[in-house]
């Protein structure tokens, strides 16, 4: 008789969450770049290629790093690490009352 597929483990599937939306917010920060870099040039029409790069990169890894950091935060809380985490550091008297 065959058996049913196994549950996916907590820590798999919140790997998998995070790099679907990290996938989702590159395409946001290939926009943000090209927005950004898109502004620029209409600024200024004298600019020169190192500047649009610059630009480009800092707005493109400004956004992908703004969002692993909160998705990392949501996945954590979302994933039951944080509650551990903090049961760890609870204090003597309130472990006695659990």
């Amino acid at each position: 008789m065959p058996r049913p597929d196994p549950l996916p483990s907590p820590r798999a599937s919140a790997w998998i969450r995070f790099r679907r939306i990290m996938r989702w917010m590159s395409l946001a920060a290939i926009l943000a770049a090209a927005a950004a870099v898109y502004f620029v040039m209409r600024g200024e029409p004298g600019i020169k290629i190192h500047m649009l790069i610059a630009t480009a990169l800092g707005a493109g890894l400004s956004v992908l790093l703004g969002t692993a950091l909160m998705t990392l935060a949501f996945v954590s809380s979302g994933s039951g690490h944080d509650e551990e985490a903090h049961r760890t550091h609870d204090h003597p008297e309130q472990r006695e009352a659990d």
